[in-house]
């Protein structure tokens, strides 16, 4: 066992000490040491109740013969964060959550690992962490929250920031806001839309590194406590089979996330998560492959903000073995791949069953012949933006008009307060990337806004930041390069023209060559924005969002 380093011998006496020293037993310490590690906190509403399920995980494993052992993860709820200087602190925290973890479980020489995350960057952070160790590991998140009821209408946090854009336009009053904002999170868990943290824990279950059911099942249901205990269980065997993460997220692991995402329609955030975990796993990630993949595979699920259904809604249409099921019929995904309950994909997905064709559509029947997400790329952005195409409105595929430029979120957000963005424009937000921002902000305010004021399927919008799940509309974000970087969208003025067209993967500044040739020479680099702590340490280290912004 690799906690034989830390706990046999005559020489490992003083370590067992310690091990005395909180308790454990002779025999505790001599089974196999599994850390579990608690992104628990009280900030974060998929967050809050991560105790109840740590419990369930340690009871699972000291079942199947092993001792846990908690240590926590830190977090950032991305919601609470919006708007404000605490959004260039979200993506950040990824790396000191791998790194972090990295730490503790190589000091006290782990046998395997529990990861017990729920949102955004937690999810992506841990896996990280995983594929560096390549230690048995596995997930188990803290699951959905339940979608919230107003006025007859399912909500979610969406409608919560679409709503402040709808007061600002005159069309919902300040009590009206009031009476809604108590009623659109009505449980813990993760926001109920396919935003980034259920993006991610889907991504998770397709990747192989969770059990079935562990993305969809509500975190206020009592299934969520049974599988992790099931969680608990499986890791000993992961263990006892050597069976590592590496040998689960494989290149063909990552193809079948893809597809899943394209499928599922998720956030474009899995497109920044991806490349950075699959550079810990050591394997190549080509952005192009996206397109690739998302042109052979239909998009099937059009959950908030795409759509009227959630995450619960898909966990009752049979979850992401359904999914998954589907796909397998026109061999879109690779059913042989090993998962964390040691069998293939195809064991885990037999019986697997769509329940509802509404939710999640046959694969002969799909929302569009294409996925969720494009990549477009022209001579405003060399090596790529990102778009959610599945919540881009039909008339807004295609899409050309003047630019209004802004160097950061807030005057951004106050011109779409004061009526200064207008039907048609394409509003370009720079200086927002991982190290103009720094961090990368994402801009939910931003689009919310343009979509409280029924701007959404008029206006599009280009950032070298980044944009929420919960965004819908022409909201095309990680332009790279950046434009602190020096990147075209540093060079863009107001009135120049950009011409999209998604479905064609591309998007244009209709400016000449030799102009922007003209403004490069004349461009400078700005200031940093910040100076000292982490974030300028972390400015000084990041790549650009089309590499997932990695620490190099």
């Amino acid at each position: 066992m690799r906690s034989d380093r830390a706990k046999k011998g005559i020489e490992r006496a003083p370590h067992r000490s310690l091990f005395h020293a909180m308790g454990y037993t002779d025999e505790e310490i001599a089974r196999p040491i599994i850390g579990v590690v608690n992104s628990k906190n009280e900030i974060i509403p998929g967050h809050i109740h991560l105790d109840a399920i740590v419990n369930a995980v340690k009871a699972g494993i000291r079942m199947a013969g092993g001792t846990p052992m908690e240590f926590p993860a830190i977090g950032v709820c991305d919601g609470i964060a919006m708007g404000h200087e605490g959004m260039k602190y979200s993506l950040v925290t990824r790396e000191l959550i791998a790194d972090s973890i990295e730490c503790v479980a190589t000091a006290h020489a782990f046998d395997a690992l529990v990861m017990i995350p729920n949102c955004d960057k937690i999810v992506p952070g841990m896996l990280m962490a995983a594929g560096r160790l390549d230690l048995p590991t596995i997930f188990v998140s803290g699951g959905p929250m339940l979608a919230g009821k107003y006025a007859g209408k399912r909500i979610s946090l969406t409608d919560m920031f679409e709503a402040v854009g709808a007061v600002g336009a005159g069309t919902m009053t300040k009590k009206e806001l009031e009476e809604m904002e108590v009623c659109a999170c009505p449980t813990c868990g993760s926001c109920s839309g396919m935003f980034t943290a259920n993006s991610m824990n889907c991504v998770t279950e397709v990747l192989g590194m969770a059990l079935p059911g562990n993305s969809t099942i509500p975190a206020v249901y009592a299934a969520r406590i049974a599988l992790a205990k099931k969680a608990g269980m499986a890791i000993m065997h992961l263990f006892e089979k050597g069976i590592t993460a590496r040998k689960i997220m494989t290149e063909e692991a990552f193809h079948n996330a893809l597809a899943a995402d394209m499928a599922l329609g998720c956030s474009t955030n899995t497109i920044l998560h991806l490349p950075a975990i699959a550079h810990e796993t050591g394997i190549p990630f080509d952005l192009r492959t996206i397109n690739e993949i998302s042109e052979r595979t239909p998009n099937l699920c059009r959950l908030a903000p795409a759509g009227n259904h959630f995450v619960e809604d898909l966990d009752a249409a049979g979850g992401i073995s359904a999914v998954l099921a589907e796909l397998a019929k026109n061999k879109i995904i690779n059913t042989k791949l090993l998962t964390v309950t040691g069998k293939k994909i195809a064991d885990n997905i037999k019986g697997a069953v769509n329940r509802d064709p509404e939710v999640l559509r046959p694969i002969d029947t799909p929302y569009s012949k294409n996925g969720g997400i494009a990549v477009l790329y022209g001579n405003l952005a060399p090596n790529g933006c990102v778009v959610k195409r599945s919540a881009v409105a039909p008339e807004m595929m295609k899409h050309s008009g003047p630019v209004r430029v802004f160097d950061c979120e807030e005057d951004t957000f106050a011109a779409i307060q004061k009526g200064g963005i207008k039907a048609g424009d394409v509003v370009v937000i720079r200086y927002e990337g991982p190290r103009g921002g720094p961090g990368m902000r994402e801009m939910l305010s931003v689009t919310a806004a343009l979509a409280g004021r029924g701007l959404d399927k008029q206006v599009a919008l280009l950032t070298d930041g980044r944009f929420s799940g919960a965004t819908r509309g022409a909201s095309i974000g990680h332009c790279s390069p950046e434009a602190a970087m020096g990147g075209p969208i540093a060079l863009v003025q107001d009135g120049d023209r950009v011409t999209i067209d998604i479905n064609a993967y591309s998007i244009t500044l209709d400016v000449t060559e030799a102009e922007l040739k003209k403004r490069k020479a004349a461009w400078q680099a700005p200031a940093a924005k910040i100076t000292k702590g982490y974030l300028a340490r972390y400015a000084k280290m990041v790549s650009s969002a089309d590499k997932g912004a990695i620490l190099t």
